[in-house]
């Protein structure tokens, strides 16, 4: 008898293990605009930033050392970085690029990330800012509230996003929906205009300046200049009236200290917003007892210069911009982990595929960092490359391997040729002869005997990666490869003069 009974038991158990699989993850992907990691404690211990939730996210999730995008043909750098997040396609392979017709796949946007999550049956939402983006797969999602919102209210500012995604979850719960979901939760801050809310911007003392004929005002409250201050970059890098570098309210040309250092409050202040809007929705799902089976991104489309190395905008390639601040939180994640991860944005849907069980498709180009999650291994990679050329052609190009680092300019048609090697563990903020600083090591090294074979072989490595991705162009000092002409973009119409802000 207790043979039997034993036996029952186990088939029991056996049946129920079947009858009641695991419930799939749920996904929100928190994206944010114009975000150098340097904002954060975690990043950067001097940071004033006050932001307790995404701080308490990094904490309690696994923090990024080298997250990074892969780069830009357009002076409108989120453009392919967006493309890029939601196709999982390198820069060079997207359906906006010069050469797309013989490197992207066509109906694209049926493979982007949430027509990939519809039809696996999870719910897909969306709220972000409208312009330069990727329409054809924003457009897979099957409720979406997007609009641009870089106001200083309620109303016109961050705290609308968070809105949109607040009613979402509350609609779930009252229709009882237990679909999973996929949330891209976007904002449109703190990318310029930085106006932020009064009592926010009063943290950094700092103001919405908005008069081109005068300065605003010094304030002890305000951030100091960063590190790698300068109040010009030493050379044209190539793209250096682009409207960041020139347009943008509140700076414009200017790069003295009260200009800098009241615009990084105002970066600040909008970026404070975007904290209380996560804590919102964080609060929402651990109130619908969802957080605990909900994965949560956090990352930025590409970092911001504004002040560091002379510059503003985001058409460069040093670390303040290259990189982006990635923090990720969920089911089996180590509190606490910190790596370097090696990955590119265009990871997002392989590694979103991978951890809801879906199979990724066939277009993405993406690796999953699903085992650096699990902490099974540190990096999914151990080069990246990097590129901006939307300026004169060739522009810039990066690779990083280890602690070192090279960038290139080939600019201002042939009139620029400048080359950069770093050590980013001897100089992490990659100091130029113009920080005047004594180390030996904290400048560029590309000029010192001392590092010849290291730049010789990080300019190998560099044409290697150009090669594989299929960069289109060749610096000065590379061969030539037989490439034919790039043809020129078409002019842009009038209605995407907005967009380009």
């Amino acid at each position: 008898m207790k043979a039997l009974v034993l036996i029952l038991s186990s088939f029991c158990l056996l049946v129920s293990s079947f009858a009641a699989p695991a419930k799939r993850p749920n996904i929100l992907f928190i994206l944010v605009d114009d975000q150098s990691p340097f904002d954060f404690k975690c990043y950067n211990p001097k940071s004033p930033l006050q932001s307790p939730n995404i701080d308490k996210l990094a904490a309690e999730g696994m923090v990024f050392d080298s997250a990074r995008h892969m780069g830009s043909f357009s002076g409108a750098v989120c453009t392919p970085s967006r493309h890029m997040i939601m196709s999982g396609r390198t820069v060079w392979h997207l359906p906006i690029g010069p050469l797309a017709k013989e490197h992207c796949p066509p109906n694209l946007e049926l493979n982007t990330l949430a027509a990939v999550f519809n039809r696996a049956g999870y719910d897909t939402m969306r709220t972000c800012k409208k312009g330069n983006s990727y329409e054809g797969a924003n457009k897979q999602f099957t409720v979406r509230h997007d609009a641009d919102k870089r106001g200083g209210t309620d109303e016109s500012g961050s705290t609308w996003h968070g809105d949109q995604v607040m009613n979402y979850l509350n609609e779930r719960e009252a229709t009882k929906d237990t679909d999973p979901f996929l949330i891209y939760y976007g904002f449109s801050h703190p990318h310029d205009t930085r106006d932020g809310k009064p009592e926010l911007l009063e943290h950094y003392g700092a103001t919405n300046h908005a008069d081109p004929n005068t300065l605003p005002a010094l304030n002890p409250k305000q951030p100091a200049l960063p590190a790698n201050y300068l109040p010009a970059h030493p050379f044209n890098n190539g793209d250096a009236g682009v409207r960041d570098e020139v347009a943008v309210s509140g700076v414009w040309k200017n790069r003295d200290e009260a200009t800098i250092r009241n615009e990084i409050g105002r970066d600040l202040a909008c970026s404070e917003n975007i904290d209380i809007q996560i804590g919102r929705v964080l609060a929402k799902l651990k109130a619908m007892g969802e957080l605990d089976n909900t994965y949560i991104f956090y990352t930025a489309d590409h970092g911001i210069a504004i002040g560091r190395h002379g510059l503003q905008g985001k058409q460069n390639l040093y670390e303040h911009t290259w990189r982006v601040p990635f923090f990720v939180k969920g089911p089996g994640i180590k509190p606490g982990s910190r790596v370097p991860g090696n990955i590119y944005l265009l990871d997002t849907v392989a590694t979103l595929c991978d951890l809801a069980g879906i199979p990724a498709p066939e277009s993405n180009e993406g690796l999953s960092f699903k085992p650096v999650l699990e902490g099974k291994k540190d990096t999914v990679r151990d080069v990246m490359y990097g590129v901006y050329c939307g300026g004169t052609k060739p522009g810039m190009r990066c690779v990083k391997r280890g602690d070192w680092k090279l960038i290139k300019y080939d600019a201002m048609n042939g009139a620029v040729h400048e080359t950069q090697l770093f050590n980013l563990s001897a100089n992490p903020d990659e100091f130029l002869k113009e920080h005047g600083k004594t180390d030996p090591m904290q400048t560029n090294l590309a000029g010192d005997p001392k590092h010849a074979d290291k730049l010789k072989e990080m300019e190998a490595l560099l044409l290697a990666e150009m090669r594989r991705h299929d960069d289109p162009y060749r610096l000065w000092d590379q061969p030539d490869d037989g490439l034919p002409p790039v043809p020129e973009p078409a002019p842009r119409k009038a209605k995407n003069k907005k967009a380009k802000q």
